[in-house]
Parts: structure tokens; C-alpha cells; sequence
């Protein structure tokens, strides 16, 4: 077993309601996410000896989101992300510059950014994780 001391002090936890993904690559998707939507690690858990982590704490956005590795000998499988969607609430000012940010940072496009029946600028992302990510933006 390796040390597990937290590699930074507990972070406040930003927001109501905590998305927590298991990930097949934590420390990869904590990398990740700080290129296509501008996180911050704020708290992490070092690596095991097979370069797992248990928790990593990031903030985007305003709003915090928590990641950690897939431990199947605990009970705990990596399973493929199906059936949700992780949504940013932005202005219209900086939708574009997120989403470019997120399509340069290597997200595939799965719906176009376009204003949509309900008003609103909005378009979907893929992840290399197999997240899906959407910006939303209110038209001025």
C-alpha cells in the first residue's frame, strides 16, 4: 500500500449537488478536464501503485466536480458513463470560448453549439472518457 496523504488540504466543496465520476484514468481526466474546461485541482489523493486514485477534487466553473479510479477488487468495476449529461450554465459572451476550448482540448462534437427550440444556445461534447458535457447559454 502506498502513502495515502492527501497531496492538498480538503477543498470547499462548490455548489449543492456533486457530480462523481469513475473514471478509467483520473489523474488523465483531472489533466484533461483542466485543458477543455478550465478546472482546478483542488484536492487529490496520490496514486496507488498501479496510478490510481481514489479522489480527485476539482472546481470548474464555479461548481465542483469529484473524480476517482475504478478499484474492482473492492467491489468497485469501471463501467462505461451512459445516461447523463454533465451541463455548464455560461453566458452567451463566453460559450464560444468554452466550447472551442473543450473541441481544441480533443472533446468531439456531438451536437453543434445553436440556439435551440427553447431559446437558448446549447450544443454537446463527448470526452475521451466517455463523459458527455453540454454548454448551455441564454441569447441576449
Amino acid at each position: 500500500m502506498t502513502d495515502q496523504t492527501p497531496v492538498q488540504p480538503r477543498a470547499e466543496v462548490l455548489g449543492g449537488l456533486t457530480p462523481y465520476l469513475q473514471v478509467d484514468g483520473a489523474f488523465k481526466a483531472a489533466e484533461f478536464y483542466k485543458k477543455a474546461f478550465g478546472a482546478e485541482q483542488v484536492f487529490a489523493y496520490p496514486a496507488d501503485e498501479k496510478g490510481r486514485t481514489m479522489h480527485i477534487h476539482l472546481h470548474i466553473n464555479g461548481s465542483t466536480l469529484m473524480l476517482g479510479d475504478a478499484y474492482p477488487e473492492h467491489g468497485h468495476p469501471h463501467k462505461a458513463a451512459q445516461g447523463y449529461t454533465l451541463q455548464l450554465h455560461l453566458d452567451d459572451g463566453d460559450i464560444d470560448s468554452w466550447w472551442q476550448r473543450a473541441v481544441d482540448a480533443g472533446c468531439e462534437v456531438a451536437t453543434p453549439l445553436q440556439v435551440m427550440f427553447w431559446g437558448d444556445r446549447w450544443g454537446q461534447l463527448n470526452d475521451p472518457f466517455g463523459v458527455a458535457w453540454a454548454m448551455n447559454a441564454p441569447v441576449k
